[in-house]
């Protein structure tokens, strides 16, 4: 009994050696396990399901992703999809054809046992006015059908853009803000009444303990991907003992094989 989760590999098509570590992870280590968790940013951006019917780079990649994320569903792993602050326009559309299933920002579910809530993570940044200012807006359906309404190359153009933004202004701000804010942690671990918590997007892997109303608890933050190494949690179950999840470090040349 084995559940995977991954964040932030923010594939693209100026990432080949971490695609090619991504496919390899999704052959090698995640058959046989019973559901795969992909908590946002699985594309490094996403400005719609139509680019699957283009020449570009990323639809390419996109391709790759779903002969191998059906494979792994019709083979038995359920795959479940986050979205992140990078992918948030991704749709029915490329999850139907990687046998998916999109799940909410805040997500309360039992892994082999496990009660724990999953989450991107950018919701829980919220000393980065800014940004929440912008993620408002980014999560309202009438915002994306405008941008979806977008001709394509302007799609890609506006990408583009909000990348460079973003990088510029990230590089001012001070560490602190970038990262979640540990009261409003507590204060959603304490109000879904778990003592887990498992969330990407700061980069910054690490395993934190914390108490929430006096019960000890634990925030799991899933690593960004790079062209050398990936991160991952797996939660695995034996004996009919709770797990405790593990966060690894792996090269993506040799990720770890599948139980």
């Amino acid at each position: 009994m084995r559940t995977l989760l991954v964040a932030d590999t923010h594939l693209s098509g100026d990432t080949p050696k971490i695609n090619q570590g991504f496919y390899r992870y999704l052959e090698h280590t995640a058959p046989g396990a019973d559901a795969l968790y992909i908590l946002g940013d699985l594309f490094d951006a996403w400005i719609g399901d139509d680019v699957l019917d283009t020449p570009h780079p990323i639809a390419t990649v996109a391709h790759e992703v779903i002969t191998r994320l059906s494979a792994l569903s019709d083979g038995g792993t359920r795959v479940y999809f986050q979205h992140g602050n990078r992918d948030f326009l991704l749709g029915e559309r490329f999850l139907a054809a990687c046998g998916a299933e999109a799940l909410p920002e805040v997500h309360e579910v039992e892994l082999e046992g496990l009660p724990v809530v999953l989450l991107h993570g950018d919701s829980l940044c919220t000393r980065d006015e800014p940004y929440m200012a912008f993620r408002a807006q980014s999560r309202s359906r009438e915002w994306q059908a405008q941008i979806l309404a977008m001709p394509l190359q302007d799609r890609l153009a506006l990408a583009g853009k909000l990348r460079l933004e973003s990088s510029s202004a990230n590089a001012d701000k001070a560490q602190a803000i970038m990262d979640v804010t540990e009261a409003e942690v507590i204060a959603l671990m304490h109000q879904l009444g778990v003592s887990v918590m498992i969330h990407g997007h700061t980069h910054r892997p690490q395993v934190h303990t914390l108490s929430v109303e006096d019960v000890p608890a634990k925030r799991f933050v899933l690593g960004d991907w790079s062209e050398s190494h990936g991160f991952d949690i797996v939660v695995e179950r034996h004996d009919g003992r709770t797990p405790e999840p593990e966060l690894r470090r792996f090269e993506l040349a040799s990720p770890p094989a599948a139980d």
